[in-house]
């Protein structure tokens, strides 16, 4: 696909300032992607000819979300799940620093809804822009701009005025019990709401967490990965304030089950639809630099955190873990010690050891396979 012509070619599908606030006015275009959201869901219960999790044999019933991200690269793949999968009813998206520039991570979600056909449609609101008590740790050597030097026109287009952390405890004290967060980034909006206000802790379903590694190697140190490096007193009051987690581990779990090797982005780069041009060009960004650090592809676990909320049914092995997060040392800061079940300490995590790696590479080529009509015009 060329990628002028999959992003430029609608331009009387353009979403205009009026769209953006009052979503109920949401453009043509966004109507045709609910009306296919519908014709994918015929299938509601998996049989004998669903191989997998897809997106027309999958578990019945809508699963209420909110996706806590830190927006760049499979972080925009985690919110295409969230925004296309019908099994989602993604009710916001709240912003966190992180990877890249807050701003930055900002535009980089709107080019996902945009893509996705869906500006105006679901709320995004600003949360924290540093750790609780540390200074933000960049990712940008790692990430770039986060999505592959992509931009659009952003006019008209403003976030809410709700905060990021009154929105999760707002949303969640209204849905009691029944709205589960995917936490992908650092988790200083998650500690700063159970802090706020110690309901949100009940409140709250589940929370999904990517990060941490499973008695394995770090990312950002040998240690620790990025999201519990960034603000581990964040992750340290989230993992002991009593909810109820599920973790995706970055190692073992990602570094085996969830990477995309060259030759599979290349068959994903080949499908002619406007998401795979967006999934090639922002998941690509990253490759070479995983390749220098003996990761053969891109990484995926953002996507996968997403997708297993969706559909346990990719989950293969899982256990209850002791958690806690390292913070006083600088050699191992962020490290997450996960105790599986032989030093005497109480379980407060489940974490996935082990997923369908293949069943996840075939259910992210369906949802990138699926026509969209985005809202505006790329820039490429």
């Amino acid at each position: 696909m060329h990628w002028g012509a999959s992003f430029e070619s609608h331009p009387s599908d353009v979403t205009h300032p009026s769209d953006v606030t009052h979503p109920s006015d949401a453009s043509d275009a966004s109507h045709a992607t609910h009306a296919s959201h519908a014709a994918l869901a015929t299938c509601a219960v998996p049989d004998a000819s669903c191989n997998g999790p897809t997106l027309v044999c999958m578990t019945s019933g809508s699963i209420p979300l909110i996706i806590d991200t830190d927006t760049a690269q499979d972080d925009c793949v985690a919110l295409l799940i969230g925004l296309l999968d019908p099994v989602a009813d993604l009710r916001a998206i709240t912003m966190v620093a992180g990877n890249v520039g807050f701003e930055r991570q900002v535009l980089n979600a709107y080019l996902t809804l945009n893509v996705a056909g869906r500006l105006g449609e679901v709320p995004l609101h600003l949360g924290c822009r540093r750790p609780m008590t540390r200074e933000w740790v960049s990712a940008e050597n790692v990430h770039g701009d986060g999505a592959g030097g992509l931009s659009m026109n952003v006019e008209g287009l403003e976030p809410s005025e709700q905060h990021g952390v009154d929105a999760l405890i707002e949303l969640t004290a209204a849905n009691p019990g029944e709205i589960t967060i995917v936490c992908i980034g650092p988790l200083t909006n998650i500690a700063m709401a159970a802090v706020k206000d110690p309901r949100f802790v009940t409140n709250v379903k589940q929370l999904f967490i990517m990060g941490g590694s499973n008695n394995a190697r770090g990312n950002i140190t040998a240690a620790a990965e990025y999201n519990f490096y960034v603000d581990p007193e964040a992750a340290k009051t989230v993992f002991e304030a009593g909810f109820d987690i599920t973790v995706i581990p970055w190692a073992p779990l990602t570094l085996r089950d969830a990477v995309f090797s060259r030759e599979r982005l290349a068959e994903i780069a080949a499908i002619d639809t406007p998401l795979a041009a967006f999934f090639s060009r922002v998941v690509g960004t990253t490759v070479e630099f995983d390749e220098s650090v003996g990761i053969p592809g891109s990484t995926h676990p953002d996507s996968l955190t997403a997708a297993v909320l969706l559909h346990p049914e990719l989950v293969t092995a899982s256990a209850r873990y002791a958690v806690d997060i390292e913070t006083s040392s600088d050699l191992t800061r962020g490290y997450a010690a996960m105790s599986w079940g032989v030093h005497g300490l109480e379980a407060n995590a489940t974490v996935i050891d082990a997923i369908d790696a293949p069943g996840f590479s075939s259910y992210l080529e369906e949802l990138v396979s699926k026509v969209s009509v985005p809202n505006r015009p790329f820039d490429a």
